[in-house]
């Protein structure tokens, strides 16, 4: 049976149909908002032994979404590019929370991008349909939860603006909620103020639950029963008890001691003890099973240690308050070469970030659904195994690296210099984690700001970042500051808000619970300004303001100006002048449609030369000026000679010499170099040269 439900949200009709599509998965639905539209399927089936939840989530564009063919040599779709891996992560984020913890069923949510309209971002459609999908499958799921996005022009707050109400907003963010609860959050915004940045998540807060209603009308209409859920084997009854009877003292003897890894240890010893002690007890679990259950029942009971000391006890497992950040260790400029460099440590996580400046031709070219664009800001994360004591082969970036990486760039991206003639450089930073106990994102952050700082990159504030984390049984709470691995691991949310002494540049929430309240949130977010601030005071300790001068190994960049109708000239036939010059030169030139030419060079001498043979291949001959030129053509009457890259005068056989010259072969010859003035720009463009009483010596 085909149902469709439908609702005007910000102007649009958003339209979900389902029994059309897709008809063999445990759930699928169309949705339409705009153009722009996603068929988004949900199947879930194969129980798995594992110790997480399998779930993965596909966002998958096909190009022709939006009329284009792709590049390359297949002329096919290949690996999702790194935007349709962030969106991925950004669907997953709101769904895992709400599937039951004991449900283990392998599942998968496949979102296939089937129109774009360039307006009406499809990556919000695909978050919708996941939770709509899931709620008419028999897949246990307990929804719905709809996400928006809210920008703000000049002042006004807008759900789910367009791209192009995009570029005027000075906020991108989305709000991912179910009933009155908030579930995921992320977005970045222009310096705004903890208040500015609730108002929107409220907002946001309004729209979703008019999204949500669709979704339980199409539940009440389709919807089906959810299944059972099946274990691979059950738990005999008591043995929670057993275990905890073992594993609890061991985590207790070593709570609070600070040590990173000693409640890991102390769970490593109960399981030992577990196991020797129940191995005869339970007859009909094989070995195998026994270690598994031992396994997971020992992590129960770290859990309840750790969640009753933190919400009962407010005891953290290093002994901070509940408010306090890590101790903080600030050091730029720590490796010699690159063009700016910094070692940032906060407690047990430690991030080397490095700056590289380069020129136009760095920019990273992206062919998107959306629309192509250039990037001259990039931030690279990378974390290899060594930063958290073990063995793992490098396969490159993951949906991890790539996400946390994105957070950080646009954390600091609100701060970089905004016009091109301010600084005319591609940026690249690239940040190693060297160890990590938790927040290793936001040390990204503190270690880019410093290291752009150190790079002389003009940047027009500090940006700082801090973890937010939370404990709670559902009636009571507790708010943890500059959460370290062990709290993220066993707590419910893992909050990261970035930030100036001004406002918030980037802000990430996830959630291991259903949700929080709007209250909770806003106290959250209202700590984690305290903190910023605090940090942002030891980063300043260390380096307050850009150096005034770049690195010595860093490259030059010079800016001139030249008239639109001389970008022809300055490029040549074919590129050939152009070419010449930085083959002679070995300078980087980049033209843009405005007639604005950056030259990018190591050296001065190189990048003076490269600004002069622009100059003499766009300027206009000035009567009374003195050119090196070369002899271009001999005729009877004369010679014509090039003084500039396509630009050439007259010099009359009267006008070479002093002396009388009867045939112009006697004295010139095609590619000789000569020196020649201008004695007159005719209205026509022609140009009179002289040589009489120039000084023939030819550098």
């Amino acid at each position: 049976m085909i149902k469709v439900v439908e609702k005007n949200i910000a102007g649009r009709k958003l339209t979900i149909e389902t029994g059309r599509m897709a008809k063999q998965a445990d759930g699928a639905v169309y949705v339409t908002y705009g153009g722009s539209s996603v068929l988004v399927a949900a199947t879930s089936g194969g129980l798995r032994d594992l110790p997480f939840f399998p779930l993965t989530i596909e966002y998958r564009e096909r190009t022709y979404a939006a009329g284009k063919i792709p590049g390359g040599f297949f002329k096919r779709e290949g690996r999702p590019q790194e935007n349709a891996t962030l969106t991925a992560r950004l669907i997953d984020r709101p769904l895992r929370p709400l599937f039951p913890s004991d449900y283990m069923e392998e599942t998968q949510v496949y979102i296939l991008v089937l129109s774009s309209d360039s307006q009406n971002d499809p990556s919000l459609l695909g978050m919708l349909g996941a939770s709509a999908a899931l709620m008419i499958s028999d897949i246990p799921w307990d929804g719905p939860v709809s996400s928006v996005k809210v920008g703000r022009v000049n002042g006004e707050y807008i759900v789910n603006p367009t791209v192009d109400q995009q570029i005027e907003s000075d906020l991108d963010l989305v709000v991912a909620v179910k009933g009155t609860d908030v579930v995921m959050l992320e977005g970045s915004t222009a310096q705004l103020s903890e208040a500015e940045v609730m108002e929107a998540i409220k907002v946001a807060a309004d729209a979703a639950a008019m999204i949500n209603e669709l979704q339980m009308e199409l539940r009440e209409a389709v919807g089906r029963e959810k299944r059972p859920i099946e274990r691979a084997f059950e738990v005999p009854d008591g043995f929670q008890d057993s275990v905890n009877t073992i594993a609890i003292p061991e985590f207790e003897k070593v709570y609070g001691n600070g040590i990173k890894n000693a409640l890991t240890e102390a769970g490593d010893k109960a399981k030992e003890t577990a196991l020797e002690e129940l191995s005869g007890k339970y007859p009909e679990l094989e070995d195998d099973k026994l270690k598994k259950l031992i396994s997971k029942a020992v992590n129960e009971a770290e859990k309840l240690v750790a969640r009753k000391k933190l919400l009962v006890d407010h005891q953290r497992p290093d002994g901070r308050g509940e408010g306090d950040v890590r101790k903080i260790t600030c050091e730029v400029g720590v490796l010699p070469r690159p063009h700016g460099s910094a070692l940032f440590t906060r407690g047990e996580t430690q991030a080397l970030v490095a700056v590289t400046l380069g020129g136009a031709r760095d920019e990273q070219r992206i062919d998107a659904l959306m629309g192509e664009y250039t990037k001259d800001f990039m931030l690279h994360y990378n974390f290899p195994s060594f930063s958290v004591g073990e063995v793992r082969p490098d396969r490159g970036p993951g949906r991890r690296e790539i996400g946390h990486g994105h957070l950080a760039e646009i954390a600091l991206s609100h701060v970089m210099p905004g016009e091109k003639t301010e600084f005319n450089y591609t940026v690249r930073i690239v940040s190693d984690i060297l160890e990590s106990n938790g927040s290793s994102s936001q040390a990204t952050i503190c270690g880019g700001s410093l290291s752009l700082m150190d790079a002389g990159v003009p940047v027009s504030d500090a940006v700082a970042g801090v973890a937010l984390g939370l404990v709670t049984d559902g009636k009571d709470y507790v708010i943890l500051s500059d959460i370290a691995g062990v709290e993220d691991h066993l707590g419910d949310m893992d909050l990261k808000i970035a930030g100036t002494s001004r406002g918030i540049t980037a802000i990430q929430m996830d959630l291991k619970v259903e949700g929080i309240s709007l209250d909770i949130l806003s106290e959250a977010i209202n700590r984690a300004k305290e903190n910023r601030e605090y940090i942002l005071g030891e980063m300043n300790s260390v380096i307050s303001s850009p150096r005034e001068e770049l690195s010595e190994y860093a490259p030059r960049v010079y800016t001139v100006k030249i008239e639109k109708d001389m970008i022809g000239k300055l490029i040549g036939p074919g590129g050939k002048n152009i070419r010449a010059i930085t083959e002679e030169t070995g300078a980087d030139i980049n033209i843009d449609d405005d007639g604005t030419v950056v030259v990018l060079s190591d050296d001065a001498e190189a990048a003076n030369r490269t600004l002069e043979l622009i100059e003499l291949s766009t300027g206009k001959p000035k009567v009374g000026q003195i050119y090196d030129g070369v002899v271009a053509n001999i005729m009877n009457f004369g010679a014509f000679v090039e003084i500039m890259p396509g630009t050439d005068g007259l010099v009359h056989i009267s006008q070479i010499s002093v002396e009388r010259v009867e045939k112009v072969e006697d004295v010139l010859k095609r590619g000789q170099h000569v020196r020649v003035k201008v004695t007159e720009v005719k209205s026509n463009g022609k140009i009179d040269l002289t040589m009489k009483g120039i000084d023939q010596k030819v550098d």
